[in-house]
């Protein structure tokens, strides 16, 4: 009698989460990724290539469906980012600006896990990838000829349909369609539009939209009495439609791809109630023009060599510690560092995307409110980190330097029920 009632428990979540996350913009914290998918796997800095502790895991490593059971896990993330800039050294533009027109925002997320049978798991999971939002009320690009509030709100979610097959008792090979949703507003930077090709298209159009595909796989195997957990994925590059609206803006005509990263996991259950995982990650930034090409205003905005906003290609690197405080609570822990995607002499236009924060503290707690049912919570403080520019703005727009500035908190709070 319950099964029904939690399909359309499930189709009814699922629709409503859609609803809300392609109307909202994320902040994420390694650069516009999250840092962790699923508010268990938050508590832990994110760890989850090889600590699978809900059917969320396949957001990150599908090869954990083999381990995670038939569940639903639900959740909501609530952000609260403080982003700053300071223009400094220019004939024009000296001052500080805060981008923090708007202060708090709500990301959801749901899975659902199925075990087919002995080998085979299948998996469903609608989360947000990450994303950016800045909004100026004061234009820190006022006095280079722009006019009104500046600032973007980038959402990028998923729909990530999954398989995994347990082809021995302690091995799997995980595979997930990666399948985008993302949305984009640009403002206040019209005032550029003779450095573009398409100066129509370059700010103040609205919400735009596009879509794409790619895939993600994983592997995952347990050893040494299954204490140790091991664990690789792959997430593809995804070549995402343009957007038409932004086509002077972004290079590549409107481009916006996601890059592909990749990474490993090891988790240790080090006595029956403690345990440590660690993972390293990559996100190849550079490779998605529109975001890794240097400002360069010899060629026009939008164009197939036009300027991007210059990041690097990063490593993340994390640990989480996780103990069984009692029969009924779980306590969890975590410290992550990621390198800097901003280089010092690319914060010009990064004041519209100021993704500089680098260091996060993690704490999280589980409940077991019966055999079928646990709540949690985790909260995560990104570190306040300045990025101080050097030869930042370009010398057609005066010179100078821009200063970027980040910190956030970050709580989470999710149900799951067990089948």
């Amino acid at each position: 009698m319950m099964k029904p009632a939690y399909k359309t428990l499930n189709r009814t979540l699922a629709s409503g989460i859609f609803a809300v996350l392609a109307s909202t913009a994320a902040n994420a914290t390694t650069g516009y990724f999250m840092h962790g998918y699923g508010v268990k796997a938050q508590g832990n800095a994110g760890t989850s290539i090889a600590n699978f502790n809900d059917a969320l895991s396949m957001a990150s490593n599908p090869a954990g469906l083999s381990w995670a059971g038939q569940r639903i896990d639900v959740g909501a993330t609530l952000f609260a980012p403080d982003r700053s800039a300071e223009i400094t050294g220019s004939p024009l533009a000296n001052g500080e600006y805060s981008g923090n027109g708007r202060k708090y925002f709500v990301l959801p997320e749901i899975a659902y896990s199925h075990q087919v049978n002995h080998q085979v798991a299948l998996g469903f999971a609608i989360y947000g990838n990450g994303g950016m939002n800045t909004s100026y009320k004061q234009n820190p690009y006022e006095k280079f000829g722009n006019a009104g509030t500046a600032g973007v709100n980038l959402a990028q979610v998923f729909f990530s349909p999954s398989v995994a097959w347990k082809y021995s008792e302690t091995q799997s090979l995980g595979i997930a369609a990666n399948i985008l949703y993302q949305q984009f507003e640009g403002k206040g930077i019209q005032g550029f539009a003779m450095l573009s090709q398409d100066g129509g298209n370059l700010s103040n159009n609205g919400k735009d939209s596009s879509t794409g595909i790619g895939f993600r796989a994983g592997w995952s195997g347990k050893f040494l009495d299954e204490k140790l957990t091991l664990g690789a994925k792959y997430s593809s590059k995804i070549r995402a439609d343009k957007f038409d609206q932004y086509r002077g803006l972004f290079a590549e005509n409107g481009g916006f791809d996601v890059p592909e990263s990749y990474g490993i996991g090891a988790a240790l259950q080090v006595t029956p109630a403690f345990a440590v995982a660690a993972d390293v990650e990559r996100i190849n930034y550079a490779d998605v023009a529109s975001v890794g090409n240097d400002l360069d205003l010899s060629q026009p905005l939008g164009s197939a060599q036009g300027s991007g906003f210059g990041w690097q290609d990063i490593n993340i690197y994390k640990l989480g510690l996780t103990y069984q405080a009692a029969p009924k609570l779980t306590l969890r822990a975590g410290y992550s560092h990621n390198d800097q995607p901003i280089k010092k002499d690319q914060t010009f236009l990064n004041i519209l995307a100021p993704g500089v924060v680098q260091d996060h503290l993690s704490a999280g707690a589980t409940w077991q409110l019966d055999e079928h049912q646990d709540v949690s919570i985790a909260y995560t403080y990104a570190l306040e980190k300045e990025v101080k520019g050097e030869n930042s703005i370009p010398a057609i727009l005066g010179g100078g330097e821009a200063n970027l500035k980040m910190s956030q908190n970050i709580l989470g709070l999710a149900y799951s029920y067990k089948f």
